[in-house]
């Protein structure tokens, strides 16, 4: 588990083909890696990754398949900088929100522009992960725990202050970069929980309004 709170910038220094899949090399910067051990994990924009190797300027990790088909990983390149965040300890002061590190979907930059200090990006979000988004919620973006100011369809807005911007990689987007989604984790159970006995069904699709409507949810 994570907070969203990034702790440092880092950036790939090898990206290697290996049996289907892929071992990567993150270089971790200020990352204090004296705590780290092998097998821990470690969230590489906003992906859950376990460190393997441990050379001392950084890590390695494998990257499997569904990581690769499931996250923005396929942009990444050697010389990209990422978001860093080691996993919570019990004594993590949780500054963010509770993140799993498991990549729900892609979204896309589609606009960037100033707002006083701060810089305003519109986001689109699969179609799939769009009720999951709520205004004044949070949502995770390459790792970044943050807070949707503003939701239109798949849309939403995010406000982004200039510590954030200087913290973390936000302030390299652009319109149409890509980046790696985690909707938050109350949402994703809720759901799953309205589903009640039906979520031991084969078929079943997910929340619709007829659910809604037939469980007393919503007024007919």
């Amino acid at each position: 588990m994570f907070t969203g709170i990034i702790e440092a910038i880092g950036s790939i220094r090898s990206i290697t083909p290996k049996g289907g899949d892929v071992r990567l090399y993150v270089q971790t910067g200020k990352l204090d890696l004296s705590d780290v051990k092998l097998g821990d994990s470690i969230a590489v924009n906003g992906i859950c990754l376990t460190a393997v190797e441990l050379p001392g300027d950084g890590f390695w990790a494998d990257v499997s398949r569904e990581t690769l088909a499931r996250t923005a990983f396929a942009q990444l390149k050697v010389g990209s900088r990422v978001n860093l965040e080691k996993a919570l300890t019990p004594t993590t002061r949780l500054g963010g929100h509770l993140v799993s590190g498991h990549v729900d979907g892609v979204g896309e930059i589609v606009k960037r522009e100033d707002n006083a200090r701060a810089i305003q990006f519109t986001v689109r979000a699969p179609r799939e992960l769009a009720r999951y988004i709520a205004l004044k919620g949070s949502i995770t973006v390459d790792g970044t725990s943050l807070t949707v100011n503003a939701v239109n369809g798949a849309e939403f807005e995010l406000t982004i202050v200039p510590h954030t911007l200087g913290e973390t990689i936000m302030g390299d987007y652009r319109a149409g970069h890509q980046v790696n989604l985690e909707v938050d984790l109350l949402a994703r159970y809720l759901e799953r929980l309205l589903l009640g006995d039906k979520a031991a069904e084969p078929a079943a699709s997910g929340i619709t309004e007829a659910f809604l409507a037939e469980n007393g949810f919503m007024k007919h």
